[in-house]
């Protein structure tokens, strides 16, 4: 079964989950040949190991705090901060709280 995701015109509420954020899932919102965006639930403690996007990524936190290792280093990433990734460019994502973030790739 195909996973529904919004269309053109449609709104989509990305207001912090706040007490449903410890049991919400990553979703994606929108994905076409050209964009994706997801809100990813990362909670506290997890771990993305370090990967590739392709495609220029925008990572906009809605809420909590996360780490983003970006070449060796660690920024962290709070609630109405965005951060810019350049296309390929490798990165890894640490929960320090859980949190939910809006994760934009614009593809080629």
């Amino acid at each position: 079964m195909a996973i529904p995701h919004a269309k053109p015109g449609e709104l989509i509420n990305i207001a912090p989950l706040g007490p449903e954020l410890p049991n919400a899932t990553t979703t994606t919102l929108i994905k076409t040949d050209a964009l994706e965006v997801i809100r990813l639930v990362v909670p506290a403690d997890k771990r993305i190991a370090e990967h590739r996007t392709r495609g220029q990524v925008t990572i906009q936190c809605l809420e909590g705090e996360v780490g983003i290792v970006i070449a060796g280093g660690t920024t962290v990433l709070s609630q109405n901060e965005m951060l810019y990734l350049h296309e390929g460019e490798m990165h890894a994502v640490h929960g320090i709280q859980d949190a939910s973030l809006l994760v934009t790739i614009l593809l080629k």
